[in-house]
């Protein structure tokens, strides 16, 4: 597998608790940058579906 670029959104720049996302031709990879060992790797349609549910708010408290 090739080396991953991890990206961050820029609000988080200088923290040390966010996420970090991953993006290939075949998967998407997430973690946090707590744990950076612990990747979670979702299917494009997953991510899709995962940033969907975030924007219209199905994961708000």
């Amino acid at each position: 597998m090739e080396p991953l670029t991890w990206n961050r959104p820029s609000a988080c720049a200088d923290a040390t608790n966010c996420p970090e996302v991953a993006i290939t031709d075949d998967a998407v990879y997430v973690r946090s940058s707590l744990l950076p060992s612990s990747t979670a790797q979702l299917t494009l349609a997953e991510w899709r579906d995962l940033v969907a549910g975030i924007r219209n708010g199905e994961f708000d408290v």
